[in-house]
């Protein structure tokens, strides 16, 4: 087996054209040339940073025939030296310099050029780059520094032998809902095209992840570098005294204010902030246009909902209105709009205001028990109302920009976005996904690179454009252009709204006192309770439950 060498050919062309081949020897042997000389009978198609080829063909040898496979790169010149196609424009230097690196790192990364493969010569990317050599040389030291290839003195630049030592592994632990929700592999992809140095490892993870209980040991055991974690987790490492087991990151300047003030304590930003979204009401055009209704605004109260949607159900075919009750991220945004929160004293006891407590709790038996039409206890979880809204079967819904990516919309479906109805204050509860980085990680510094780049302009700009999800980075969540597929033409209603958001600290209760709130509510909620009762009832529960839990400021 021969090394990798070079020829340079100048083959005549007309119009005073002239193609320039470099060719690199790959393998010689004896298989595959019984037959004699075949000529070329092996060719593959044009690579990133040039026409690269790879032609096999089987030359003599003394009495016997060999094979030989030869890559070529090929560039096109004319008379006056500068590369077909890359006449001066308004391309600027740093431009081209970039545009021949990463052409480069790519062909390396998708195995144009391999392991041990020589590089075309200097002077031929300089041509086809239009830059000179000493800035070709700057180019290629770069990815010497990556260690992406070596410079062998008088020989040329050979991509490196890379050994398992050579990359770092990172575990990044991710919701698995983000796979749709963020385009998560196709920004994982990209990450490796720009760092071949790192591998993305993704640990798929359940709702699990919010919790501190199920996260801290596998940040002891090493089992995760970084994570992603939602306001509830972010909440829960507070809670128990676990935020120093995440790395303090610095704010990016062109994140939402709102977002980096959610996943800050104490003056130190501990999850960088990667996408949002608030409650928003999600309607059907076409039904609204076949009853006449007007589409709804941010004017709209929950009794305003109640009456559209009596005029918008059709018996046996559809509902005007559904939602999943009793979500966690659904049924605390009627307590946030009735103005309640839930008080402590200096030790921690919740402070109960009994008679505001009821309002918000008699308004959630009304929106359940105003028209029985509308079974609200119908679905099993979040996802069944977008299913049966995406169906057909219901005309409006609660939902989230990160639930409408689960479902697949018919062609001819139309629907649009509009503010939440509100009771007493217009308020929506904002829920967000930051990526924490492990304190103690050994890989600190690759998996801070991997969480800057997930809130980089290009990345954020690509969940933009692939997903319906909100991203972090105003620059991109606001961008404009054309769209890659359909999408609400209300989309950015939530640039609207953002002085209605709250998160669950604005009600001062952890998710454990919640949902210990929500079990109790419904006997009173079912119609098995009197006012009375179940305020006495719930009052003893909350004093109960408050008694050591830090909990969240208002958001």
């Amino acid at each position: 087996m021969r090394m990798p060498g070079f020829l340079t050919r100048i083959h005549g062309g007309g119009f005073g054209r002239r193609t320039v081949l470099h060719a690199a020897f790959r393998a010689e042997g004896e298989s595959g040339c019984e037959g004699g000389p075949a000529g070329r009978f092996s060719l593959n198609p044009v690579s990133n940073s040039g026409m690269l080829e790879e032609v096999t063909k089987c030359v003599r040898r003394g009495s016997g025939f060999f094979f030989r496979t030869e890559r070529i790169f090929i560039t096109e010149i004319d008379d006056g030296g500068i590369p077909m196609g890359e006449r001066p424009n308004r391309n600027t230097f740093q431009a081209r310099l970039d545009s021949l690196v990463e052409d480069i790192r790519n062909d390396i990364r998708n195995g144009v050029f391999r392991e041990g493969d020589y590089l075309p010569s200097e002077k031929a990317y300089a041509k086809r780059y239009r830059l000179s050599n000493t800035s070709v040389r700057q180019g290629l030291e770069q990815l010497v520094a990556e260690r992406l290839i070596e410079k062998i003195p008088r020989v040329g630049n050979k991509v490196v032998r890379r050994t398992r030592e050579d990359v770092v592994v990172l575990k990044f632990g991710c919701h698995r809902s983000l796979l749709q929700e963020a385009a998560m592999k196709a920004l994982v992809a990209e990450f490796h095209k720009k760092n071949p140095d790192i591998r993305v490892e993704l640990v798929g993870l359940s709702s699990g992840l919010n919790s501190y209980a199920v996260v801290k040991p596998m940040i002891d055991e090493g089992a995760v570098d970084l994570f992603t974690m939602n306001y509830n987790g972010f909440a829960d490492f507070r809670a128990n005294g676990g935020l120093d087991e995440l790395e303090t990151v610095e704010p990016h300047p062109h994140v939402y204010p709102f977002l980096t003030e959610a996943m800050t304590h104490e003056g130190r930003l501990k999850a960088r902030p990667f996408l949002f979204t608030p409650l928003i009401l999600c309607y059907n055009k076409a039904h609204f246009r076949e009853k006449g209704v007007l589409e709804p605004d941010s004017g709209w109260r929950w009794s305003t909902l109640f009456e559209q949607a009596e005029k918008l159900a059709v018996e046996n075919e559809r509902l005007g209105f559904y939602v999943h009750f009793p979500s966690s991220n659904r049924w605390p945004v009627f307590l946030l709009q009735s103005g309640l929160r839930f008080d402590r004293d200096e030790r921690g006891r919740i402070a109960v205001d009994g008679a505001r407590l009821m309002d918000s709790l008699r308004v959630c038996r009304e929106l359940i028990y105003l028209q029985n039409r509308f079974p609200l206890f119908l679905s099993e979880k979040d996802a069944d109302a977008e299913e049966l809204f995406f169906s057909g079967k219901v005309s409006m819904i609660v939902t989230t920009y990160l639930s409408l990516n689960h479902h697949e919309r018919p062609d001819d479906f139309e629907y649009d976005l509009a503010p939440l109805p509100y009771l007493n204050d217009p308020k929506t509860l904002l829920m967000l996904v930051g990526v924490a980085i492990n304190a103690r990680s050994e890989r600190k510094e690759s998996a801070r690179r991997f969480a800057d780049f997930l809130v980089s302009y290009e990345a954020q700009l690509l969940l933009r454009q692939r997903t319906l999800s909100i991203p972090s980075l105003k620059p991109a969540a606001e961008w404009t252009g054309k769209e890659l597929g359909y999408r609400p033409s209300r989309f950015h209603v939530y640039r609207d709204i953002i002085p209605t958001f709250r998160t669950f600290g604005a009600l001062n209760l952890s998710i454990r006192e919640l949902d210990a709130l929500y079990r109790e509510a419904k006997l009173y909620w079912s119609g098995l309770e009197t006012e009375e009762a179940a305020l006495r009832r719930l009052e003893g529960l909350l004093e109960q439950l408050g008694g050591g839990e830090s909990r969240g400021s208002g958001g």
